[in-house]
Order: structure tokens, then sequence, then C-alpha cells
């Protein structure tokens, strides 16, 4: 398993579009995929998962992957949503 604590830059939780182009990046990935914010955790490849967390710009969260490509999947995600 491989995860990262990330702070939500500007690309997320501004509408429904940046949401839905991080689920499809997820969905690239052969691993599993999770996303946590406080005490929720939802499937990365879930839109209504995602949405459920209430991601903001300035959020804390956790992306977490385990399979063959988790550090490439986690890092690549890591990246859509620095901002």
């Amino acid at each position: 398993m491989y995860e990262k604590d990330i702070v939500i830059g500007k690309k997320l939780g501004v509408s429904f579009q940046p949401e839905a182009f991080f689920i499809q990046r997820a969905n690239e990935y052969s691993s599993e995929i999770w996303i946590e914010k406080g005490d929720k955790k939802a499937n990365a490849k879930s839109l209504l998962g995602v949405l459920s967390l209430g991601l903001t710009s300035g959020s804390n969260i956790k992306i977490s992957a385990e399979g063959d490509d988790e550090v490439v999947a986690v890092e690549a995600l890591e990246q859509l949503v620095i901002g």
C-alpha cells in the first residue's frame, strides 16, 4: 500500500467537472484507490463516493492505493489535486 497526505489546491471542489476528471483518471489504474477526508473514506473511482467527501480547496486529504501501479496512481492523482 502506498499513501500520501495532500492539501487540495484549486482544481477540486470548485465544480462538478474537476471531480469527474479526477475519477476518470483514477479509473485508468488497476490498483484499488481510496481518498480520505477526516473520518470519511471513499473509493476514488466512484463519483458519488468522491462527491460525498465535500472536497474543497485547502482540504487535507489522504490518497492511498494498493496494487501493481499504486505508486504511479497516487503520484498522478496528487498532481491533479495540488493545483
